[in-house]
């Protein structure tokens, strides 16, 4: 299996596709697995680079308590012994997160960054969710922390229409989520605590686009209009009747915001 040794500890990535490249950064309870269904789309036109950041998916468990900041100078590592330049970035929540850290020290390395159901500050209602979130998984009982996590995931109507598929998932990651997970998603939760970038986000110079859910409770529109309204040069798009998960609850939409951004790149179409 694909990994680098990075600061000690092995990191797991894949790599799909030709051309350039598009490094996509997980949300705290996804992995590199997550990405399957989109695969065949997008490494057609581009080279796909799928990362676990430390405490997720194949990569290594971290041994204590870190900041964000530590995902941001581990990837940036990884993708140099990867011989990967120049690259899209796009992180979605958490990912998100670590992906506007990453712009603000690494900007020279990017063509672009996409943003999806993100934030770039922990405020305090976030933070009591994440708290709850942490004490859930302090149980080790993964019925009781997904039906902690998952209502606040997906939008009311996607948990109606789909509840058999999601009783589905919690009997399957009855058997993933093991003590070792448990640990390392609590030490991802509290690495968000502090984070605290809106000021700085002016300093991201790169074209960004901004994806926002309708529906979404964990980061709603607004906090994606912040992003918006102080990253220069960026887009945004907000996809309809969806909740946080947006790329699970309507994968089309999130594929075709994806790509006719990247496909857009340099363009700019005027018409008066």
């Amino acid at each position: 299996m694909p990994y680098e040794v990075i600061d000690n500890k092995k990191m797991y990535y894949e790599i799909h596709g030709e051309g350039e490249a598009i490094v996509f950064l997980n949300g705290i309870m996804m992995s590199t697995a997550s990405w399957v269904p989109f695969l065949n789309l997008l490494s057609r036109d581009y080279k796909v680079v799928l990362v676990d950041l430390l405490d997720q998916g194949r990569s290594d468990k971290a041994d204590v308590f870190y900041t964000q900041d530590m995902h941001v100078d581990m990837l940036n590592k990884l993708l140099i012994k990867l011989s990967i330049d120049k690259f899209n970035l796009l992180g979605i929540s958490y990912g998100g997160e670590v992906a506007m850290l990453y712009a603000l020290k690494y900007q020279e390395r990017l063509n672009s960054l996409i943003l999806s159901n993100t934030t770039a500050y922990t405020n305090k209602i976030m933070k009591h969710i994440g708290d709850s979130w942490e004490f859930a998984a302090s149980l080790y009982d993964t019925t009781n922390f997904m039906k902690v996590t998952l209502p606040y995931i997906y939008s009311q109507k996607f948990y109606e229409e789909n509840f058999q598929w999601i009783n589905e998932r919690i009997k399957l990651f009855k058997t993933a989520f093991t003590k070792e997970w448990y640990d390392g998603f609590r030490r991802a939760v509290k690495s968000a605590d502090d984070l605290n970038i809106l000021e700085r986000l002016n300093e991201i110079k790169v074209p960004t686009l901004i994806i926002s859910s309708e529906l979404d409770v964990i980061t709603p529109i607004s906090y994606q209009k912040e992003i918006k309204n102080r990253i220069e040069n960026s887009r945004w798009v907000e996809i309809k009747d969806a909740g946080h998960a947006s790329m699970y609850e309507k994968p089309n939409e999130f594929s075709l915001a994806v790509l006719g951004f990247l496909k857009t790149l340099g363009y700019d179409v005027r018409i008066l």
